[in-house]
């Protein structure tokens, strides 16, 4: 591959096949990356530089399987995930249209069999995810603790791991094998982190773990003493003692979720010749720490998927369609190109994202005009819905003609309109203004050009377009009091049309650009998935039932839908583990805590995980859970009366102790403090970032 030094918008083949045919498609697209660009700037985003390069279907392939980096550690899973994509292509006709990395500058991959409708679409798209990766504070947590908070250099750092794990399985002192294990048991955990944490290469944590199994059977063998005599002397009862006398009963003190750096720092290897925990090999933990700078590298992604596609297809769809971005003969193609996007089955994050997204630039604007409409003399929350006239707003809300339609005909009217102060300054960038008078700007192609912040703002204004036009007066009483009642009476207008003269048209964007710096997934669901939204988008939960043996709709209250959303998200839809003892039963044993919010473990996997995770301890690890368990005979009793039975939930003790499983009941109190008194979404971290 050309190494080549980025500039702001630059366009790359990616190799040496089919040369020639990928340096004229990245010719071709030179001006559109470019436009693509200052027409982002000019919408508010402050994207990171982006490199756009140019690849062939089984490069895209790769790309998408190594998580859209050029390398990646020696490992099975990437030809896993490049044989899995290959079939997609070829068995369900899914096509990748590009593939964006958070990096500083970014790296954005075109398809070149993609239509040039598709390349456009790829380019505004990632133009948003390049402006989402540089201004959203949880991409920050993660290079927050460096010197320069800018540079992000994740290929370099992904590039430095894939060298030194290659190094280190062409060593012939180690084992390749051992090697892949190894990276498959950290792997088990790379979703065990505190993503809430500003990412720092070492745990910190007050004081250090007992250590009094390999220490005092060290000392206890020097003596000759007998199995037999030790089993009498030192019973449990001396070292519950010695325990109380030489430090605290459990460590950490407070439970730990980064699961990971806790090994990392605290763990051993099982040595199998020996039967017994030893140190690991200094290989063993620079993997651990690699496999954990990469987990939280990619973190901020995972939390924001819904918020980062849904804002990547918005501002997409207001340079493509909004500003014709795409000609007049690339239109069809991209709205074939968008509806398969936001198609998709299941939980789509494009389509409820770019809902929530719109939801909120609406719910702003709305609020911004009925401010307004309440400071109007005669109007109140009780009677603005009988008084006033929303088809009349509506109609004064349209877009001025001279900014609505700019062509170089019309850009004569707009100059005259600005003049005459029918056209406020501040919706008018002057200086392109006067060029596009001059023929210099080509108005027709990019009417945006004479148009600043604001003025896009005012000839975008959502509520009156044709999709959302019934948004504004579908405010219920309820909305109107809770406005009305808490507005600060510091301005007062003579009319509808005096008070809708004030209204700021960028609320809405303004109010998006705030919330794209500060949230989740999961806050950003629990703060605008309000039952409106889930009743204008038909939104529901279903639910299997174990009477019919089939799924139903369960409920479409918003509470619900939120908590089934929620638990989709939280973790990144994982279960939450923490580590509650890092001496567990005073022998070094590790105890984890499942963090139970109503969905349970699947306990099979469970098991399988722990013996994952005995293999980064060296000595037994138990786990503390709640299960839901429902009695045969309730089952049947429940099928006969048409209704659900009701589960009861247990506490379960999982214990791996290198060679055997153990499973049982533990008493309710055991396990009372890790279930949630409501339904515990892990949100927040102790600082929160808004």
């Amino acid at each position: 591959m050309t190494e080549l030094r980025p500039r702001a918008t630059e366009v790359i083949p990616v190799s040496n096949s089919d040369r020639f045919r990928k340096q004229a498609i990245a010719a071709d697209l030179e001006e559109p990356v470019e436009e693509a660009r200052n027409l982002a700037e000019k919408l508010g985003l402050e994207p990171y530089p982006v490199n756009y390069w140019i690849v062939d279907y089984d490069e895209m392939n790769e790309l998408i399987a190594y998580g859209g980096f050029q390398s990646r550690y020696p490992h099975w899973r990437w030809g896993m995930q490049y044989d899995r994509q290959q079939k997609q292509g070829r068995y369900t006709g899914s096509k990748a249209f590009e593939i964006v990395n958070n990096d500083n500058p970014s790296h954005a991959f075109l398809q070149e069999s993609n239509a040039v409708a598709d390349q456009k679409a790829v380019i505004t798209h990632v133009e948003a995810h390049a402006d989402f990766f540089a201004k959203n504070e949880w991409f920050g947590l993660f290079t927050a603790g460096r010197a320069e908070e800018d540079e992000v250099d994740a290929a370099a750092m992904l590039e430095r791991h894939a060298r030194a794990i290659d190094e280190y399985m062409s060593d012939s002192d180690i084992d390749r094998a051992e090697v892949e294990k190894w990276i498959d048991h950290a792997l088990t955990l790379e979703d065990n982190i505190d993503q809430h944490r500003v990412f720092q290469r070492r745990l910190e944590l007050d004081g250090e773990p007992i250590e009094l199994d390999e220490d005092l059977n060290e000392k206890l063998d020097e003596l000759g003493l007998s199995d037999e005599v030790k089993g009498e002397v030192f019973d449990d009862e001396w070292l519950e003692k010695v325990t109380a006398e030489d430090g605290p009963a459990n460590f950490p003190e407070n439970p730990e979720k980064d699961v990971l750096a806790f090994v990392r720092e605290y763990g051993k290897r099982f040595d199998e010749e020996a039967g017994k925990a030893a140190e690991m090999e200094e290989w063993q933990r620079d993997v651990l720490d690699m496999m954990r700078a990469e987990a939280y590298y990619f973190a901020a992604q995972k939390m924001t998927k819904v918020m980062n596609e849904g804002w990547a297809a918005y501002w997409e769809s207001a340079m493509m369609s909004g500003e014709a971005f795409a000609g007049d003969d690339e239109f069809l193609n991209y709205a074939d190109h968008m509806a398969k996007v936001l198609a998709s089955p299941g939980l789509n994050p494009y389509s409820l994202g770019l809902q929530l997204w719109q939801y909120i630039e609406n719910t702003t604007n709305r609020r911004e005009v009925l401010e307004h409409l309440l400071r109007v003399e005669g109007i109140s929350w009780r009677n603005l819905t009988e008084v006033v006239d929303f088809d009349d707003v509506l109609e004064r809300l349209e877009p001025p003609a001279e900014i609505d339609t700019i062509t170089p005909e019309s850009v004569g009217e707009l100059a005259d309109a600005v003049d005459a102060g029918d056209v406020p300054e501040e919706w008018v960038d002057a200086e392109a203004l006067e060029a596009a008078l001059e023929g210099e700007i080509d108005v027709a192609t990019y009417p945006w050009k004479v148009l600043t912040y604001e003025g896009l703002a005012r000839r975008h204004y959502s509520l009156v377009e044709r999709q959302h036009r019934g948004f504004l007066p579908r405010v219920n009483q309820n909305e109107l009091e809770r406005i009305g009642r808490y507005l600060f009476d510091d301005a007062r207008y003579e009319s509808v049309e005096e008070a809708l003269e004030q209204v700021d048209f960028a609320a809405g964007w303004d109010r998006m650009f705030d919330v794209r710096e500060s949230h989740n997934d999961v806050t950003f669901l629990d703060e605008f998935l309000t039952q409106e939204f889930i009743r204008q988008n038909d939104y529901f939960t279903y639910e299997y039932s174990r009477a019919t043996g089939q799924h139903h709709v369960a409920s479409t209250d918003a509470e619900d839908v939120k908590k089934k959303l929620l638990l989709q998200f939280t973790n990144f839809g994982k279960p939450t583990i923490a580590v509650y003892d890092g001496n567990y039963n005073n022998a070094n044993e590790l105890l984890l805590g499942h963090e139970y919010n109503g969905v349970m473990l699947d306990v099979g996997q469970a098991t399988e995980v722990l013996k994952r995770i005995f293999e980064l301890w060296g000595r037994p690890v138990n786990l503390l859970t709640i299960v839901k368990e429902v009695d045969d005979h309730d089952v049947e009793v429940a099928k006969r009366r048409n209704r659900e039975p009701e589960p009861v939930e247990v506490g379960k003790w999982i214990r791996y102790d290198g060679d055997e499983i153990t499973i049982e009941d533990v008493p309710w109190e055991e396990v009372e403090h890790l279930a949630a008194e409501d339904v515990d979404y892990d949100t927040k971290p102790d600082d929160w970032l808004a």
